[in-house]
């Protein structure tokens, strides 16, 4: 019997990380990087959720999560830069720091 395991949690990451691509882009341009607090609770909570799941996958697709979550802060900074240096559009409708 072939172990599905590996290729179900590398589809499900893949689909994570194009998720999230568009959202970082989204949220800073609605909330500036000052929204990264959200990040780091939903991740640390996908974190604990991972080390508590029964399911090999499951705990895997949310460990997954969890490291992308956190690794959004480090892109929501650096989207901020982008917009600064003019690769993104800024939202003219927030307040400019």
């Amino acid at each position: 019997m072939l172990n599905l395991s590996g290729i179900i949690i590398g589809v499900f990451a893949f689909v994570i990380i194009g998720i999230f691509h568009p959202v970082v882009i989204k949220c800073e341009y609605y909330f500036s990087a000052k929204v990264w607090p959200v990040f780091l609770v939903a991740g640390g909570i996908c974190g604990v959720i991972s080390l508590f799941a029964g399911n090999d996958i499951v705990s895997g697709i949310f460990g997954i999560l969890a490291f992308v979550l956190l690794w959004c802060i480090r892109e929501l900074k650096q989207q901020e830069e982008r917009v600064r240096k003019g690769w993104f559009p800024r939202n003219p409708n927030r307040s400019q720091e």
